[in-house]
């Protein structure tokens, strides 16, 4: 081989060395934006759902003078089958309502599947009518609202 072959060569194996890494660099950027956006989907959805649960909660005391477990929920088609399963899980999130021995309030804790799913934990009951938040651990009653 020539001087001019070689060093053509070499060129050609560092632009494609360079081309691979630049590559690999825009798929890791890409695959994080993506999963930033999943957990930012989750996190919407699950504030929707919690609002919905509050409304059908409202709806059912309305109708019975006692509020429901999310199970009776689905089986009186007040939630959608989503809401089915134990533990209930849906868009990433874990939810678990709670009654008292009474049937006349409710509290409902939610948290992510995974970090993966979602980074924010929720917290709502029938008292208060308001969505709490913390990113770190479980919410409570105490912790600062999630504006709407």
């Amino acid at each position: 081989m020539t001087g001019k072959v070689q060093k053509l060569l070499i060129a050609l194996s560092v632009l494609a060395v360079i081309g691979f890494f630049m590559v690999g660099l825009f798929a890791g950027a890409a695959v994080f934006g993506w999963r930033a956006a999943q957990r930012a989907g989750n996190e919407a959805a699950t504030v929707q759902n919690l609002k919905t649960i509050a409304a059908v909660e409202l709806q059912h005391f309305n109708n019975n003078k006692r509020f429901a477990s999310l199970p009776e929920l689905v089986s009186e088609q007040f939630l959608s089958s989503k809401f089915s399963g134990s533990p209930v899980t849906a868009d990433g999130y874990v939810f678990v309502l709670s009654l008292t021995s009474n049937s006349a309030a409710y509290s409902i804790v939610v948290d992510p599947l995974s970090p993966s799913s979602g980074t924010n934990h929720f917290y709502l009951d029938s008292a208060l009518g308001r969505i709490h938040f913390r990113a770190d651990r479980p919410a409570g009653p105490n912790d600062p609202l999630w504006d709407e």
